[in-house]
């Protein structure tokens, strides 16, 4: 947010205001060597014709060009914004923003400090203190938007100091108050709180009413904390770190493509305005669609990674699980989740499934091929469980096998007894007997759909074929 400007006059002045206006049109293209050099322009013609006005948003605007590549230079040239605004006051809702700022790139200051040595937590104190100041100018004038702003920050600080829950509530505070277009920047402070205290729902539900639309940068956050959601929520540590690997090299592409464009137009400013913009945007556009492609694979090699991982996993636990029995009930928990998360691709992709679920009061005809695909299928995302079952009972008959595959699907007996051609009494006898001759339950009022989803197995998250 730039501060407000005002009528200003005078020949000197309004050639400072040309310069700030060109600095604002260099910077909207991503020209930040040309915008810098305009504004540095501009301030020392304001500075020379006495225009404070633009004098201070001149040294803001240069703060905020330089903030991401220099952050030590952007809250110096704050400190001198701010000095010249209180010298020389005009507007207090300046005065807030002019705060705000100030105390957004302390505080960026204090967080890079950490990333060598952790910080103690009074260098963020001046931070606070220039936020603070604004957010009481803020609700004394009843300025809501500004208020919002500055809670946010706020949000934003106690997150860097890792005081999550601190962080939550002033993100709380600031979406109840957020208008449509601080909105997603409070959603986005909020999600990372939920994040970063492991509430795993809270921040997917936050990611998901953040509505990018034409900003690729803000589409790519969401996405990439949505597909971290995913991973942290199966337990998969390692791939995840090597997602956030993979989004910070696609992020560095970003800036880096940025930067190429910002050298084009540098060297295309020379020639004609018109067909010069007309190609810059176009590289523009092909460069956006580039990131969103490489976006999109970075996306998909992590799902292929997702599934690898589950692969190995289940090996093993098959070695280990005598060893960890208490971690491998954790991970079973887990597996409900891995379970919702793999349904998708899995009844897109298994014929065979499909052919169940839609083959009605017809007979049914299941080749062994058939056969196996199912069982293959239902041990990779039930945690091996018929594997386990052809260990522990040897002596089962295939067709016993195929009798739990089926009842595991959640297939009704009329199904079943399709498959088999035979009556729906017939499969319950055949039910029946099972559980009473293989795996020696008599009890009457336990079904073989119990016995399969009780004691260490893992039920499974509703009807497969639904």
């Amino acid at each position: 947010m730039v501060a407000c400007s005002q009528q200003r006059q005078g020949n000197d002045s309004q050639t400072a205001a040309d310069c700030l206006e060109n600095a604002e049109a260099a910077l909207a293209n991503d020209s930040i060597r040309q915008g810098e050099t305009l504004l540095r322009k501009a301030i020392q013609l304001s500075e020379a014709s006495e225009d404070w006005h633009t004098n201070y948003i001149a040294y803001q605007r240069l703060a905020e060009a330089l903030s991401q590549s220099n952050p030590e230079e952007a809250l110096r040239l704050m400190k001198k914004a701010l000095a010249v605004y209180e010298q020389h006051p005009d507007d207090e809702r300046n005065y807030v923003i002019l705060l705000d700022y100030t105390g957004t790139y302390a505080a960026q200051v204090a967080f890079a400090a950490g990333d060598f040595e952790f910080p103690p937590a009074d260098t963020y104190d001046e931070a606070l203190d220039y936020i603070h100041r604004a957010y009481g100018i803020a609700e004394r004038q009843q300025m809501t938007d500004l208020m919002c702003q500055t809670l946010t920050s706020l949000a934003n600080i106690a997150w860097a100091k890792e005081d999550y829950r601190e962080a939550l509530d002033y993100a709380h505070q600031a979406e109840d108050m957020a208008t449509a277009d601080l909105r997603p920047g409070t959603l986005q402070v909020l999600a990372r709180a939920y994040l970063s205290l492991n509430m795993l729902d809270s921040a997917e539900a936050a990611y998901r009413e953040i509505e990018p639309d034409d900003d690729v940068h803000l589409a790519y956050i969401v996405q990439s904390n949505l597909a971290k959601i995913a991973l942290r929520r199966m337990g998969a540590t390692q791939v995840e770190d090597s997602v956030d690997e993979a989004f910070w090299k696609i992020e560095d592409i970003y800036y880096k493509a940025l930067e190429q464009k910002d050298q084009y137009y540098q060297e295309t400013l020379r020639q004609e305005m018109e067909n010069q913009q007309l190609e810059y945007r176009s590289k523009m556009y092909g460069r956006t669609l580039l990131i969103v492609i490489i976006a999109a694979v970075v996306i998909l090699f992590a799902v292929v990674l997702v599934l690898r991982y589950r692969i190995r996993l289940q090996e093993q636990e098959k070695r280990r699980l005598h060893q960890e029995t208490e971690h491998q009930k954790t991970l079973l928990h887990q597996a409900n989740e891995v379970v919702t998360f793999l349904q998708g691709f899995i009844l897109e992709r298994t014929e065979v499934l499909k052919k169940l679920n839609q083959s009605g009061n017809s007979l049914i005809t299941l080749s062994p091929h058939e056969w196996s695909e199912i069982e293959r299928t239902l041990n990779a995302i039930d945690g091996n469980r018929f594997a386990k079952i052809r260990e522990q009972y040897p002596n089962m008959q295939e067709d016993d096998i195929r009798l739990c595959i089926l009842t595991r699907l959640g297939l009704s007996n009329r199904t079943i007894g399709n498959i088999y051609c035979i009556t729906i009494s017939a499969v319950q006898h055949r039910k029946l007997k099972l559980k009473k001759e293989v795996f020696g339950e008599t009890n009457p009022d336990i079904t073989l759909e119990q016995i399969l989803n009780r004691a260490d197995r893992r039920p499974l998250s509703g009807n497969l074929l639904l």
